[in-house]
């Protein structure tokens, strides 16, 4: 995966920035802390020492996205001086620091050769404590919340999901879709108010799914910020809408998405047929997923879904 230490030819900066970038593309903020029910920390050093700087919200979002509940890092080396083992097949990350060096520079025209202060950006590979087996126990920090299943389950809405053929695994505290894996990301039922907000979460990220190459095909590969990026999220939102109508669910999880609202206005004024072209590929989106649900979308299919585009 794009955030593992060995990247030939980009710099620490560039791979931690080009992995910030596609985080804010997924629309999930990388330094907002990415669990709940554990201590509130920075990420830590084997000796119990905070990270600082760009290491906590890089490491944060490494935890985020492979699931890691433990705040502790440390190297390979630091692991066998703690009787402990990296598992075999596991993945480091970077962690950065500055190295700092002086370097003779030639001199002025009245003067001697001067020594100048420089530093330099370098990177060192290091594991998450639950990469690694035999650690003492404290460095598994337990949770101090329980974290109970929200009410509102349903078996005819878990069916109706369950049916539809996407990628899905929950890890972390962020919703994001992502195109090149095709997979979806979902944090646990139990982070969630409640279950209706849970699968209109997912419907959400479901939506952006039908967009794939092999489905719908829409625009995914946008930046963050662009109007095809807020298009995209335009759709997503109406046909989650849809969605919500079919299958009695709330719409007030769209509220979750107020950061967008701008770029929308943007959109819109920019072109007055956007919101016509936008719902009509959310017609497209929310149809398809009710049929793959095994629910009518309500729509004959004499009707054609596309005028409006």
């Amino acid at each position: 995966m794009a955030y593992h230490s060995k990247r030939a030819g980009l710099s620490p900066a560039t791979r931690i920035t080009n992995q910030i970038i596609e985080r804010l593309e997924a629309g999930t903020k990388p330094w907002v802390k990415p669990w709940r029910g554990l201590p509130v920390s920075r990420p830590l050093r084997s000796c119990g020492t905070p990270y600082r700087g760009m290491n906590v919200f890089w490491l944060w979002m490494v935890a985020d996205m492979c699931g890691y509940a433990s705040p502790y890092w440390m190297t390979f080396a630091q692991a066998n001086k703690l009787d402990a083992q990296v598992r075999k097949g596991e993945k480091s990350t970077i962690a950065i620091f500055y190295k700092s060096y002086s370097k003779e520079v030639e001199a002025s025209e009245a003067g001697e050769p001067q020594e100048e202060s420089r530093r330099v950006l370098r990177a060192y590979a290091v594991f998450n404590a639950d990469q690694i087996d035999g650690l003492p126990e404290r460095y598994h920090p337990a949770h101090d919340l329980a974290l109970v299943e929200p009410e509102g389950r349903k078996t005819e809405l878990d069916e109706f999901f369950g049916q539809i053929p996407a990628v899905l695994r929950h890890i972390g505290s962020e919703a994001y879709y992502e195109p090149s894996p095709d997979r979806i990301t979902m944090p646990s039922p139990e982070l969630f108010s409640g279950f209706d907000h849970y699968y209109a979460t997912l419907g959400h990220e479901l939506s952006h799914w039908t967009g794939h190459g092999s489905r719908l095909d829409r625009n995914l590969k946008n930046r963050f910020g662009s109007a095809a990026y807020a298009a995209e999220e335009l759709i997503a939102e109406l046909s989650s809408a849809i969605l919500g109508a079919e299958l009695g669910l709330p719409v007030t999880h769209l509220d979750n998405h107020a950061s967008y609202i701008d770029h929308w206005l943007k959109l819109l004024r920019d072109d007055d047929r956007a919101i016509l072209t936008a719902a009509a590929r959310a017609e497209e989106a929310s149809a398809l997923l009710l049929k793959l649900g095994g629910r009518e979308c309500g729509v004959s299919e004499a009707e054609p879904m596309t005028e409006a585009a």
